[in-house]
């Protein structure tokens, strides 16, 4: 996902004083304001928030191979 869609994202969740935030920063506030885990880019092996529309971008990040 694109960090202008991450940001339509965050202002449409009325996140605000995201200027300067680092990409999986400004996800984990994002899944943190959905009432998810906020663990974009540290998983280790595996990932089980199967329903987590950053879940591919996650892997890539952090090295994971998805499953």
């Amino acid at each position: 996902m694109k960090i202008q869609e991450v940001r339509a994202k965050a202002k449409a969740l009325g996140l605000k004083n995201t200027f300067g935030l680092s990409k999986a920063e400004l996800i984990r506030r994002v899944q943190k304001a959905e009432g998810n885990f906020d663990c974009f880019g540290r998983v280790k092996d595996y990932c089980d928030q199967f329903q987590c529309c950053f879940r591919e971008d996650c892997l890539s990040f952090s090295g994971t191979k998805i499953k």
